[in-house]
């Protein structure tokens, strides 16, 4: 069927094309767009179809400049280790998970030390930010157990991060999945009034792409 093809060469022409975009026009994007894009994404699959995320569309400007201060630090994080040449806070080569960073790596140092990515610097700009949180006892954590590192969990809110970015670039919209925010989680929880039984999973920007 023609209209069969039409809608795949569509689909194709959006995985094609939904890459991470970083910078952002400063077009405004309303109220209306950003309920469109939860709405469309919220149909991503997820263990048991408990649909675990919880998002918060962040809007207040002393929220979003201390979301983007603490986004900062887990980036300087992040450097610090590529800086030495290491996958930044990679399970041991047993597959284990590591408690806080590399030997060698100094988190107080590294958070002191100015590596100025424009996007993390003017995070705070980005016209839609949106918090995703992942409602923890609803996973189905199949690899529990196993003593290496756990990633089964994260097959139930990452699909949904990536159907958000694939219904913004249905609306014309660029974005990208940070999760720098992540090593601050305590500070964010209680920033945004996150549940205990919520973990951060990610910060997603969106906009009109530069």
């Amino acid at each position: 069927m023609r209209g069969s093809a039409d809608a795949a060469m569509d689909l194709a022409a959006a995985m094609r094309t939904t890459g991470a975009v970083r910078a952002f026009r400063p077009d405004p994007v309303d109220a209306a767009t950003v309920a469109r894009i939860l709405d469309l994404a919220r149909f991503a699959p997820s263990g048991g179809n408990r649909q675990p995320w919880r998002v918060a569309v962040v809007g207040d400007r002393a929220v979003r400049r201390r979301l983007r201060d603490l986004a900062v630090l887990g980036w300087r994080e992040y450097a610090a280790h590529l800086e030495a040449g290491l996958v930044p806070f990679a399970p041991g080569p047993d597959g284990r998970p590591v408690e806080g960073p590399a030997p060698g790596i100094d988190p107080a140092g590294a958070h002191r030390r100015p590596t100025p990515p424009p996007f993390v610097d003017h995070l705070e700009g980005a016209p839609v930010l949106l918090a995703v949180a992942v409602h923890l006892p609803s996973l189905a954590v199949l690899d529990a157990g196993l003593g290496r590192q756990s990633i089964v969990g994260g097959a139930s809110v990452y699909p949904f991060v990536q159907n958000l970015l694939l219904a913004a670039r249905a609306e014309g919209l660029g974005g990208v999945l940070t999760t720098f925010l992540c090593r601050q989680e305590p500070a964010v929880r209680a920033l945004l009034a996150l549940p205990p039984d919520c973990g951060l999973a990610a910060l997603v920007a969106l906009g009109v792409p530069e």
